[in-house]
């Protein structure tokens, strides 16, 4: 009888214990049904600097302010879609957030090519920020790519565009000689000036600079290059910039509508700062690597003939006319920036 009563007494503290349990459970289960996971292409290698600096440190922050509510799972280049894929796959929400360069997306705006970066336009980084962010042009391409694909884009970093050769360009002629990689409004500009200009993704850019399939390539500038290690194959880094160029990330539209509103809100303030973080440390990281390649590596800095110059001016004015030629928002938008170069003393 006593046996028996123990085990009654068992079966009754069964339920409340389960209870307990449950209810103990419960906030992890909320906690869990309140995170949302986004998939994340970057056109970086892993190792470019920007995968690093740029894209972990974009996750880091966000996850970081949301408590962990909003997080990404990053794919460099080529894991899920080829680069040039990657704007398409964020529009149909194949993937949620992507970073591409304007340079990609040509077709897709007639405002790219102007956000990719005019040659013969901005001398430094701060001036196309300024543009950007103070002048607005930021609000304007968001509001086309928006209003056309549902496609959110905020930028990431402002660089300037510099090349990397394997040999040194002393005339117009040796110009004329090279294979270059290269992408976008440049390299339009880039065979509009004589060199033989092809456009290669970043995941194959090593490999076709070390087989000879080009003799030189830009992608970024110092810490760019040195970072895909372009630096152990072209000893010659070319200035002046080819242009001040931009990188972006871009958002499903529905996907962050579908976010609760304080995760939005947190989402746009962290985009709307990544620019001012990853511009600043890279413009530090130019300085300093490029002391240490030319130390290290023997890295010799060249300046461009006059010659070269001369038939670049040529070939800048040229594009300038078929990107404003492209629309009426082109053509403003080019308007825009002459009246800017002229307050700067340029034009």
């Amino acid at each position: 009888m006593k046996t028996l009563t123990s085990i009654t007494m068992i079966k009754r503290l069964a339920l409340p214990v389960s209870i307990v349990l449950a209810l103990a459970l419960t906030p992890l289960l909320a906690a869990a049904d309140d995170v949302t996971t986004w998939r994340f292409q970057t056109h970086h290698p892993r190792a470019s600097v920007s995968y690093a600096d740029s894209v972990e440190f974009f996750k880091e922050r966000i996850e970081e302010r949301t408590d962990g509510r909003l997080r990404i799972e990053i794919y460099e280049a080529g894991s899920l879609v080829p680069t040039m894929e990657i704007f398409p796959a964020v529009q149909r929400g194949i993937v949620e957030m992507g970073s591409i360069s304007a340079g990609y997306i040509l077709d897709r705006s007639e405002l790219s090519g102007i956000a990719f970066g005019l040659p013969n336009a901005f001398r430094d980084v701060w001036e196309a920020a300024y543009f950007w962010h103070n002048l607005d042009f930021e609000s304007v391409y968001r509001e086309d790519l928006l209003e056309n694909y549902g496609v959110y884009w905020a930028t990431s970093l402002f660089y300037p565009t510099e090349m990397v050769v394997k040999e040194p360009i002393e005339s117009l002629s040796d110009f004329r000689g090279l294979n270059l990689r290269s992408i976008g409004t440049l390299q339009h500009f880039l065979t509009q000036t004589g060199a033989a200009a092809s456009s290669i993704p970043g995941e194959e850019l090593y490999q076709a600079l070390a087989t000879g399939v080009v003799d030189g390539a830009h992608w970024g500038a110092v810490t760019g290059a040195e970072s895909m290690g372009l630096y152990e194959l072209a000893k010659y880094h070319v200035r002046p910039p080819l242009n001040i160029s931009s990188n972006g990330f871009i958002v499903n539209q529905r996907a962050m509508e579908s976010l609760p509103d304080d995760v939005q809100e947190i989402l746009v303030q962290t985009l709307a700062e990544q620019s001012w973080f990853t511009t600043a440390r890279n413009e530090f990281r130019e300085k300093v690597v490029l002391s240490e390649v030319m130390e290290d590596e023997g890295v010799q800095v060249i300046e461009l003939p006059a010659d070269v110059m001369d038939a670049m001016t040529e070939a800048a004015a040229g594009i300038w006319e078929q990107e404003a030629a492209k629309g009426d928002k082109a053509a403003d938008a080019i308007k825009r920036v002459e009246a800017y170069l002229e307050e700067l003393g340029y034009l």
